[in-house]
């Protein structure tokens, strides 16, 4: 079991140009769209959250499990659900601004364990910036790497929501040591600032760098750096794009039973590259349609 922990909101998307275009309401959150991705993939997968009773958290949950995720571990209540409203650049870029107070999956508990089963555990996006539901998810992260659990990372930085920049980044860098795998794109590293080497010192095995259709990189904590090209495609957005890199890379890692910091470093060139074209082409396929739409495994056959 793979379980990802972390907010599911609704993405309000415009579907023309100027401030009062029409919104068509669409089901994400960062860790929400790995979760759709892992089912999708086959991977077994749940989704640790807390999701509202509104007709909109009925709808994310539908989602899961119509993907084959197990939602048992979500929390449940009354209050709404998170909206974020993107803007789409002429390059198929998103921009969120977001409405969080008093929405249900900032009000997220630690639970007392995590499901019977789970090899890795997946955080990150707004669900470790809006308290108390961050300390939450941190509780539950550095329990989980306490147990010897594998544990990926993924930023996934929303500046809008972030009050104190130098305050986040500290609070980054502390989570480090309980990281197996840092995910993050080229945009975050620059605004986190520090280097793959560094963050590498502090804990995690590997860091994998998303770089758009430039592809992705890999570094590890031998010192061996692996990079692959990104997949061509006719891009229509990248809402969810690096998500599915986050489901794809676990989803490999499982099926190569390579879920330990150890077998992270001894995939070696070939095995990393694999990996990276694998994830890449998964992210491609999730950009030439609208919204976050990862693919089934039939579709990378």
């Amino acid at each position: 079991m793979i379980v990802v922990a972390g907010e599911a909101l609704i993405d309000l998307v415009p579907q023309g140009t100027g401030a009062l275009a029409d919104l068509k309401p669409a089901l994400g959150g960062g860790p929400y769209n790995t979760a759709v991705a892992l089912g999708r993939l086959g991977s077994p997968t749940a989704f640790c959250s807390r999701v509202s009773y509104d007709a909109f958290g009925e709808a994310l949950l539908d989602r899961l499990r119509e993907s084959g995720v197990d939602v048992s571990a979500v929390q449940r209540g009354t209050e709404p659900t998170t909206l974020a409203v993107a803007t789409i650049d002429g390059h198929g870029s998103a921009a969120y601004s977001f409405y969080v107070d008093g929405t249900a999956d900032r009000l997220f508990t630690a639970p007392s364990g995590l499901p019977a089963g789970t090899r890795a555990v997946s955080f990150g996006t707004c669900s470790l910036v809006l308290e108390p539901g961050a300390s939450a998810y941190e509780d539950l992260m550095r329990g989980a790497a306490a147990q010897g659990v594998f544990t990926t990372l993924d930023p996934n930085i929303r500046t809008g929501l972030i009050p104190d920049a130098d305050a986040y980044r500290a609070r980054f860098k502390s989570w480090l040591p309980s990281v197996s795998l840092l995910k993050l794109s080229e945009e975050d590293a620059r605004w986190l600032g520090g280097t793959p080497q560094e963050w590498l010192a502090a804990g995690p095995a590997a860091v994998v760098i998303t770089q758009g259709g430039d592809g992705l990189t890999a570094f590890t904590r031998d010192g061996a750096v692996y990079a692959v090209p990104g997949e061509k495609v006719d891009v229509v957005d990248t809402i969810g794009a690096g998500d599915t890199v986050n489901a794809a890379l676990l989803h490999g890692l499982s099926d190569r039973d390579a879920l330990s910091p150890q077998a992270l470093v001894g995939l070696g060139a070939d095995g990393w590259t694999r990996l990276l074209r694998f994830a890449a082409r998964a992210a491609a396929i999730t950009c030439s349609r609208a919204g976050a739409e990862p693919p089934f495994a039939a579709e990378l056959a």
